[in-house]
């Protein structure tokens, strides 16, 4: 039996971790495309992308993994159904129990991963994350700066441009400022060879010191444009908004989830306890639905397999916003959906075989 469990152990590690890892991919690179381009407006630092894609890991595999793990069961039991391994398997004495307690060895280690990372992991993860945020917004429009690109700053009414940045960010070469004033409707536009940035000892603001360049104000249309050319001028940075902390819920560790009597906070509770939850049940579910007939492809019972996840799924969230919402009691919360679907895995696993007893006995008597 061990000889077993560590076959089919490898067969759903395999089909699981690959699923993973493809799911992985897509749900990373769409989010860090996201963060790419705040990059490149300027909102973040690019130093600071791969930490948080790196903090953000732990939420996107809590949910990826059970969802690998229901698709592997289904492509790794739905091949040796094809090639007949399970058609041996069972005649060489194997029981549907035996089979039901191997795949839940391998199923009860991935919830624990599942459960580690939704209840701890993920919050801490975020709560990392949301102070990369902070400290961003907190940074000057000068350390902002990100070289060959035009920058939208201030709210839209400060585009700032500079060809290279030192490695400090203490100098520019060649800038390009321009400003928009919204009450006299004029744009000043400023432009120079090289730019640095002056600390005032005395009341702390921060400037841009352009050298040898020149300063173009006016109104669009209009023909009486004043240029300045100068030696030096200062531009005011705009000092960083410190802002609260931004308490986002995914951040809030689970022992404080506990204590609280928020709606919000209780149904993100039963949220996390339901991922680790659902891979058990899901893994139950996927051992009858993987049964495949080899003429009917071993791709054909994906579809109405998927089709019960997403149902699974969506009734989770369904119940954790109607909790949120105070429209259902916490007491049912979301238990009532892991005991319909795992009534219905036990019915899809021994339903068949116990109608099939029952038509026996009614044609024996």
């Amino acid at each position: 039996m061990y000889i077993i469990l560590r076959y089919l152990s490898k067969q759903l590690l395999v089909s699981m971790l690959a699923v993973a890892g493809v799911l992985l991919l897509i749900f990373m690179s769409g989010r860090f495309i996201k963060y790419l381009a705040d990059a490149a407006a300027g909102q973040l630092s690019a130093d600071v992308l791969f930490a948080i894609m790196g903090y953000r890991l732990p939420g996107f595999l809590e949910l990826i993994l059970p969802l690998g793990m229901f698709i592997g069961i289904l492509l790794a039991y739905g091949r040796m159904y094809l090639e007949s391994e399970m058609t041996v398997l069972f005649a060489c004495g194997m029981t549907k129990w035996q089979l039901i307690k191997l795949t839940m060895a391998t199923a009860g280690l991935v919830a624990l991963v599942v459960g580690f990372m939704s209840l701890y992991l993920s919050p801490w993860g975020m709560q990392k994350v949301e102070q990369i945020f902070i400290d961003q917004s907190k940074m000057t429009e000068f350390e902002m700066l990100v070289p060959g690109r035009f920058q939208s700053l201030r709210s839209g009414e400060r585009v700032t441009y500079t060809e290279a940045l030192s490695d400090d960010k203490r100098e520019m070469q060649n800038v390009f400022i321009a400003e928009r004033d919204e009450a006299k409707g004029s744009i000043a536009v400023l432009a120079a060879q090289r730019g640095t940035q002056l600390v005032d000892d005395k009341t702390g603001s921060r400037f841009i010191v352009l050298h040898q360049g020149a300063r173009y104000e006016g109104v669009p249309g209009d023909l009486d444009y004043r240029v300045i050319d100068y030696d030096s001028y200062g531009v005011k940075i705009a000092e960083p908004t410190q802002g609260a902390k931004r308490s986002k819920a995914e951040a809030i560790p689970t022992r404080e989830l506990w204590k609280s009597d928020d709606p919000e906070d209780r149904a993100l509770l039963q949220w996390r306890i339901s991922i680790p939850l659902l891979v058990p049940i899901v893994a139950l579910l996927a051992i009858p639905l993987s049964r495949v007939n080899p003429r009917q492809g071993r791709f054909f019972h994906l579809l109405p397999a998927m089709l019960i996840y997403i149902l699974y799924l969506g009734l989770l969230i369904a119940c954790r916003k109607n909790i949120e919402k105070e429209r259902l009691p916490e007491w049912i919360g979301m238990w009532w959906v892991h005991i319909l679907f795992l009534l219905v895995a036990l019915s899809l696993m021994f339903g068949p075989d116990w109608l099939q007893k029952r038509r026996v006995q009614r044609a024996q008597a």
